[in-house]
């Protein structure tokens, strides 16, 4: 069992989940039912959890193991619960209707992939305690610029939150491998911060979703003078 404290077993495992985490991603991108995209994003959000877990446990930073017990709690199953509901509830489970098509979208987050390589490159240094950050930066680029072109690409206001909650998965995965986590009361501070957001804008779903008959975004242009 040396091996669970092997650093380079750490750096592995950690890379693993993060490739991963991007590969969910993109899984979301390609599919077209809300309730699969809801429990994607919380298989996602475990991961990041697990990777969280995996850091604190590498680095001795007990500190992180409440990051990661917070990102599993919240994200990984308090959300995905309160999201299926919300979609039970306006009665939308199955239809993403993106403004792009599927093959047209993945190739666009391939593309934007590559460019977070690139940009992940350019601002990674080697140093001290970064082993971590060469691969897991340019995942949590592409992470977020895919979360990014989801929300541009979905039409319904429930689907976009979600890409808006995958989007700062990708900020999270680049705190938490490239600074080994942000001070304690900050990170606590910013999970219920996602908490209270997401509750938010599902009553602002909601409530769209009775004013309008449609969780169709583009409908609310009829409301320009």
């Amino acid at each position: 069992m040396e091996f669970l404290n092997n650093p380079e077993f750490g750096e592995k495992l950690v890379t693993l989940m993060a490739a991963l985490a991007l590969v969910i991603q993109i899984a979301m991108v390609g599919q077209r039912s809300l309730i699969m995209n809801i429990r994607m994003y919380g298989t996602q959000s475990f991961l990041l959890g697990a990777i969280a877990g995996a850091i604190a446990h590498f680095n001795g930073a007990w500190h992180i193991y409440i990051a990661a017990f917070l990102t599993i709690t919240v994200k990984a199953i308090l959300l995905p619960i309160l999201l299926e509901r919300l979609a039970d509830r306006i009665g939308i489970r199955h239809e993403i209707e993106p403004i792009l098509g599927t093959p047209v979208s993945i190739v666009i987050s391939g593309a934007l992939t590559f460019i977070a390589y690139i940009v992940g490159e350019s601002f990674y240094h080697p140093g001290p305690g970064a082993a971590l950050g060469r691969n897991t930066l340019a995942v949590a680029i592409s992470i977020f610029l895919i979360g990014f072109f989801m929300m541009i690409n979905r039409r319904k206001a429930l689907t976009q939150v979600l890409a808006l909650l995958s989007l700062e998965n990708g900020v999270f995965l680049a705190a938490i491998c490239l600074t080994y986590g942000m001070p304690l009361i900050v990170e606590v501070g910013v999970f219920f911060d996602v908490l209270v957001a997401a509750l938010v804008l599902g009553i602002l779903v909601y409530r769209i979703r009775e004013n309008f008959e449609s969780m169709d975004v583009s409908k609310m242009r009829r409301l320009r003078g």
